[in-house]
Parts: structure tokens; sequence; C-alpha cells
């Protein structure tokens, strides 16, 4: 499946481009005067391969949610149950996604994709579990390259069911006690960044704790092989910096899908994994997705590392207070829509964002060129 759908995804369509941004150029507004809503505008039918793009509406959103060994090493001051407890909340309506979600008119579905208990069937809750969470990161791998797969295989077929049922937008979310830690060092490793810049206070810890997470995720990148002394393959011979011992070397710089799946199965989560073949999906059905914060940033950068025309059909929705954020929208080459100064993941950014991409879709569709309007362009 996993093949299948990287076999089906295309880069973003240059005639599309083209005309999207002589289009704008074409509309009764001043040229580049929307800003950012015009390259949303331009990226999306440039996704599609049609100009003007389909309405990104009804959109869905996805909650995967999953358990961390590495909460033993005490990075996190919440308890695992906590996990389960806010599956619980999702799917009675009460967390801020839901309320955001209601506001948006997006549908929430929550996945357990590696709870470590076991769920209650639920209306709105999908049932994928991997596993009863992963193993300790810093101690050795996460999950098998095996697990991996699997549950990159969950969130294409979480896609391809909401597709089906309609939603022309995904929107990815997550849950997980101690997910930043690993979030924090699938970025070290697929960018290359050192862990005290990528690494955050997550859900707010004190100063103790946040230096425990820094030294839990450098241990991480070392026991599983991925603070490297040697340059990205392929590398050599264009002037790249070697990086000295303890530092990542960024994956997607020359790696290969094998590579990139050992990395998400040394130190990523199954919600990580979820996301990036919910992303992969949406990119092989040319349905867009909006990313949320580190989380699903963390997911983006190995679909990335798997097929990089994947990021070509996503939408950063906001940048997230957590420093790694702002280095994966970066390194992905995206700018987010909105800075709320938001940490709190569920999809709960990509939900504010939801709206303005639409209404950036919606100028395409409705608003009248010169021509049409009978108005006089500025002259050149």
């Amino acid at each position: 499946m996993l093949a299948e759908t990287l076999a089906a995804i295309r880069p973003a369509d240059q005639r599309a481009l083209a005309e999207a941004r002589a289009h704008q150029d074409r509309l009764t507004k001043p040229r580049g005067s929307l800003g950012a809503m015009e390259d949303v505008a331009v990226r999306l039918a440039g996704a599609a391969g049609t100009c003007p793009p389909p309405a990104p509406w009804p959109a869905a959103l996805a909650i995967f949610a999953a358990d961390h060994g590495v909460h033993a090493r005490g990075v996190s001051p919440w308890p695992q149950e906590v996990t389960v407890q806010m599956v619980a909340n999702f799917l009675s309506g009460g967390a801020v996604a839901n309320a955001f979600a209601a506001q948006a008119g997006v549908p929430v579905t929550v996945v357990d994709v590696g709870v470590a208990a076991d769920l209650p069937d639920a209306p709105g809750l999908v049932k994928h579990k991997i596993a009863y969470g992963t193993a300790d990161l810093s101690q050795g791998p996460a999950m098998t390259v095996d697990q991996a797969v699997r549950a990159l295989e969950v969130g294409i077929v979480v896609a391809g069911g909401l597709v089906a049922e309609g939603a022309r937008c995904l929107i990815a979310g997550d849950m997980g006690i101690a997910n930043t830690t690993a979030s924090a060092a699938l970025v070290s490793a697929f960018t290359g960044k050192d862990p005290a810049e990528v690494t955050g206070r997550g859900t707010g810890i004190d100063d103790r704790t946040y230096e425990r997470k820094v030294a839990t995720v450098r241990r991480t990148l070392q026991v599983n092989g991925l603070a490297a002394d040697e340059p990205a393959a392929g590398a050599e011979g264009r002037g790249s910096r070697v990086p000295p011992p303890g530092e990542a070397r960024p994956l997607s710089a020359g790696s290969s899908p094998s590579e990139a799946l050992r990395a998400l199965a040394a130190v990523g989560g199954f919600e990580h994994a979820a996301i990036a073949g919910f992303i992969l999906h949406g990119a092989a059905a040319r349905v867009p997705v909006i990313l949320d914060g580190v989380i699903a940033g963390a997911g983006a950068l190995v679909a990335a590392a798997l097929d990089p025309a994947a990021i070509d059909h996503c939408v950063a929705g906001h940048r997230s207070a957590e420093p790694g954020h702002a280095v994966t929208l970066d390194h992905l080459g995206l700018r987010p829509l909105v800075d709320l100064e938001l940490r709190l993941g569920e999809g709960t950014g990509a939900l504010l964002a939801h709206p303005l991409v639409c209404a950036a879709v919606r100028v395409m569709h409705d608003v009248a060129t010169f021509d049409a309007a009978g108005v006089t362009e500025k002259p050149v």
C-alpha cells in the first residue's frame, strides 16, 4: 500500500501554477495585495493540477493518538493515562479541537494508532492499534521498521476513507503524552539541527525537566545511530559541512526511503508515522493537507523524505511556539498562515487556518477580472 501511494504522487503542476499566478494578476485588486493568501491559492492550483483549484471544503480532521515509552524518562509532567483520557474528551466533544472544529464545520475522527490501553468502541473512534505505545526511544528503536510501515499505512487508510466520504481537504491532529520529545528527535534527525535548537517545553515544563528532555533527545540520536560524524550520503564534493560528534545530519539530504523509514522507526511515534501516511495519501489523491504544529510537522518531514513532492500538496496552517516547528517549516519551505503562539496540537492551529485557505480559493472563483468587470488596470 505504501509503495502504491508513493507511485501515485505527482509534483505540483507547473502549467497550473503559471495559470494561477497569471489569474491572480488579472483580478480586480492590486497585484500581490492579498499577500500570502495569493500564494496559498496558487499552491493549491499547482497541487490540484488545475486553475482555479477545487474548493477545499468540506474538510475532515483526523486526530491520531498514541503513547510513548520515552515518557518513563521524566520528559513530561503529565501522567501517561492523560492520552486515553483526552481521547475520551475528543469523543465526547469537550476538547479545544472539538470547539474549533465545530466553529469551522469540520467533523472529527479519532484514530487509536498506539494508545497504551484498550479503548471502548465509540462513535467517531477508529481502531488501528499497532502496539500499546512505542518502546523507549532513548534506549533503542521506538518501533520496528515493519511497525513504522504499518503505522504509515494506517494514515493512508484513514485519509483514503475520509476522501471517499467526500473530504476535499485533510487536517491532521495528534494526541500523545511525551510526543514532543519524539518530535524533537525526528526534527533533529531529518534537519540536522542540534537537539537544543529544536526541543521545546511542550506542555509547559520547568527548567530541570527541559534540560532532561534535551539530554534525552541527544541520547536518543546517539543510541540509534543518528548522531553521525559523516556527511549525508551523496553530499561529498558539494562543500557540505561535516557535523561535529553528537550532532545529527539531515537525513532528507541524499537519504534513501529505507534510511527515512529506519529513522522514523528509531525515534518516531506511531502518530508521526500515521500523519506521514495521511499526508502521502492526500498528495496521491491531490487533496490538500493543512498541517498543524510540531507533531504534524515532524510527520511531514518523514513524508518529504519518502517523496519530496508530497509537500507540494501541503499548507502550513500556523507556526507553533515549539522551536522545532519553525525549523521544520523552514526546512520544508512552507510559510505559515498564522502565528498565534499556539502549542496545543490536536489540529487546532490547522483548524483555525482552514477558513483562510477556503477564502484564498474562493477569491480565485468569485472575484472578477479587470476585463470582466470593466475596471481600468493601473498603467504598467
